[in-house]
């Protein structure tokens, strides 16, 4: 595997960074990804067609599937580019391993996550069902890596799951790169409780068992590990789910809490639930806590900074 530096690496089509690669000679810049995303990440930018040697501009390209074959081809049938679309994205799928997520171009017959028009070999009608080329071989490759499309990043929730499963992930990279061991799976677990409990409070205990189970080889322990962690961060995080983590971590200040700090805290959990305030809210007054009775366990939990304060994405949910 290529090494993890410190700065976090994403993949990303590269018509969203700006790059003018896309059939017509124009890009699809993301304001999200370039402007904000990406004054905390790099980015390693694919355009597949133009790797295969298609021109810019040039003719757009669809998939058709033919006697149950999809074939990526011009809308006649002609600059058949199947078999180079596939090489290719199979090779780079194989050389990803070090990125820490990917940024697709949604609907695109090559970068397109999910919804991809795929016509009928008459070309009279199409489904929407398909999965880009190149996409899906880096996510079949690649089943840990946290993917997301542009479009789905204007959703709020969307936006502030795939970024935290990034810097998440790009923990576990760091991980491995130190070399496994059962006491840093351990640690890595201890920081991970909080994050996984706003997720799915069953996972906390499944993964944990997974740890414990001393008839595993560490490195048997750590794919299972991982694996049930990133499918466990996949699922969006609820009001309610949220609201029950707050609570046990509010369960943590019982003995230092005066009465007036506890109803400060009980009050702005109860008016997250409402949905009267944002989760930043509640979060930045257990954080402040902290600050006047430290703890260690908490203080190292992912949860309170799952990625940059700056980005903001805790502000509107």
């Amino acid at each position: 595997m290529d090494s993890v530096s410190d700065s976090i690496l994403i993949g990303i089509s590269a018509c969203l960074t700006g790059q003018k690669v896309r059939y017509d000679g124009s890009a699809k810049k993301s304001h999200f990804c370039v402007e904000e995303l990406g004054k905390h990440v790099s980015y390693k930018t694919y355009c597949p067609e133009v790797a295969v040697g298609m021109s810019v501009p040039r003719p757009t390209i669809r998939q058709t599937e033919i006697d149950g074959n999809i074939i990526v081809s011009s809308a006649d049938g002609s600059n058949d580019v199947t078999e180079p679309m596939q090489e290719y994205s199979e090779q780079v799928a194989q050389h990803v391993s070090h990125l820490s997520g990917f940024i697709f171009c949604a609907k695109s017959p090559s970068c397109g996550m999910e919804r991809v028009k795929v016509y009928a070999a008459s070309g009279q009608s199409s489904r929407h069902d398909g999965v880009g080329v190149f996409a899906q071989a880096i996510m079949q490759a690649n089943p840990l890596l946290p993917c997301e499309e542009n479009g789905r990043l204007n959703d709020a929730a969307l936006r502030e799951n795939f970024v935290a499963r990034v810097f998440a992930y790009n923990q576990w990279l760091k991980l491995k790169q130190a070399g496994i061991t059962r006491k840093r799976l351990i640690d890595f677990h201890s920081r991970m409780k909080y994050t996984l409990m706003s997720h799915d409070p069953l996972a906390v205990k499944r993964l944990g068992q997974i740890l414990a189970d001393a008839s595993l080889a560490v490195e048997e322990q750590a794919e299972q590990y991982i694996s049930g962690c990133m499918a466990t961060l996949k699922i969006i995080a609820t009001r309610k789910k949220h609201t029950n983590t707050l609570q046990h971590l509010q369960g943590y200040f019982g003995d230092y809490l005066t009465s007036q700090e506890r109803q400060i805290l009980a009050e702005q959990i109860h008016r997250y639930r409402q949905g009267l305030v944002p989760l930043l809210v509640p979060i930045e007054q257990i954080k402040h806590y902290l600050k006047l009775y430290p703890q260690s366990y908490l203080q190292q939990q992912f949860y309170f900074n799952p990625h940059p304060e700056e980005l903001k994405l805790r502000y509107t949910h």
